[in-house]
């Protein structure tokens, strides 16, 4: 399954570095207090989190911090020491010092009085850079995992996943990077993948012991169908942690509801494709005709498609008739309430139900996105 999710871990770490070193603005700090402040230890934490991660003792830890301190000082001297010819910097751990890259050995000198180790190359950083920005343009395919400058071998490194490297999409991509600038291509294991969690269209979450779909993002959670809870009802995701809770919920007459987004899930304008399409991004609501072509996306049957068969449509469940229904030849199953309905990019409605199943065939309604948005007054978020 196909997730939203991201690592706090490295923000906690360029947290902490934003305050090494810094005193307020309204006052000068004596030398001696200067000094206490640009030597203070580390946290217990972050040594302990190097010890653990990285092997080091105690003090390998505070040398290795120290060192780094004094390579980020020196990297701004040294860069522009080196104007235009900078070609970037690394650090290197196992010696301490920082080594940066130029164009023109002219700069050597003066980039070493700054306390940097000088490596000539060919490209400067703002070559590189440029030819970066055009490869974020080509659109990558999925065997593609990621690009990069890299300053030690002055080029742009293209990640491509081993089992993938073969695609005719990987290769066209290939040589169309190449063609914007130096570029060398590297092999990974597997596609990356965030860890904090993302309201994605057709995703499951659970209110107590019932499972449905999301629909979609909205500013400030989701939409979803109203049959699945109530309002103020606790809603957990995927991986069974909290999301947020029900804001507003109707059913029967209408079936549509609207889900708060907190706890550390944010909101994508994305509609699952559970790996039969790839991942959907929703631009806009526009309406889809009779006969269109429409698709669904749900937590049980996954995705599937079908023709738009009517709109304003009442359906009659046994708990109550629903207006204002779109019905159409797309199968569903329990658990894919509240998914989402797409055609093209163009978000539809959310699944309320049907009859049949994904084996044997059947009919499936959804309630329609707009009036579900103008009812609670929500914003559609869009890519």
């Amino acid at each position: 399954m196909t997730v939203i999710r991201s690592s706090l871990s490295a923000l906690l770490v360029l947290g902490t570095w934003a305050t090494v070193g810094l005193v307020p603005s309204a006052a000068a700090a004596s030398p001696s207090a200067a000094a206490s402040t640009a030597e203070a230890p580390a946290s217990a934490s972050l040594l302990a989190a190097m010890r653990e991660d990285l092997g080091l003792t105690k003090s390998q830890a505070e040398a290795r911090l120290a060192a780094e301190r004094t390579a980020t000082a020196v990297e701004g001297k040294a860069r522009r020491a080196a104007g235009s010819s900078y070609g970037g910097a690394w650090f290197d751990a196992g010696s301490g010092t920082l080594t940066v890259a130029v164009t023109d050995k002219r700069k050597a000198d003066a980039v070493r009085a700054a306390g940097a180790t000088v490596h000539l190359v060919k490209h400067s950083a703002a070559q590189l850079g440029a030819a970066k920005a055009k490869i974020d343009t080509l659109g990558a395919p999925a065997g593609v995992s990621s690009w990069h400058v890299d300053p030690k071998t002055n080029q742009v490194v293209v990640d491509v996943v081993a089992s993938r490297q073969n695609d005719s999409a990987v290769q066209d991509f290939l040589t169309r990077a190449r063609q914007a600038g130096p570029v060398t291509v590297e092999q990974t294991t597997s596609a990356p993948r965030t860890f904090a969690a993302g309201t994605v269209g057709g995703d499951p979450y659970y209110t107590g012991n019932v499972r449905c779909s999301i629909g979609f993002s909205v500013i400030g959670g989701f939409v979803t169908a109203g049959h699945c809870g109530q309002p103020g009802a606790a809603v957990s995701g995927w991986d069974g942690s909290a999301i947020g809770n029900f804001q507003g919920s109707t059913f029967p007459g209408n079936d549509y509801a609207w889900v708060s987004v907190g706890n550390g899930w944010w909101t994508v304008p994305v509609v699952l494709g559970w790996g039969t399409v790839s991942d959907q991004l929703v631009h806009g609501s526009a309406e889809a005709p009779v006969g269109a072509s429409i698709c669904r996306s749900g937590s049980t049957s996954h995705w599937h498609c079908g023709n738009v068969l009517a709109t304003n449509e009442t359906v009659n469940y046994a708990q109550g008739a629903v207006y204002g229904m779109t019905g159409t030849s797309v199968c569903a199953e329990p658990g894919d309430s509240g998914g989402s309905f797409i055609s093209g990019d163009q978000a539809q409605g959310v699944t309320s139900g049907g009859w049949g199943d994904c084996t044997g065939g059947g009919q499936t309604w959804h309630q329609p996105i707009n009036p579900i948005l103008s009812h609670f007054g929500l914003t559609l978020q869009t890519a």
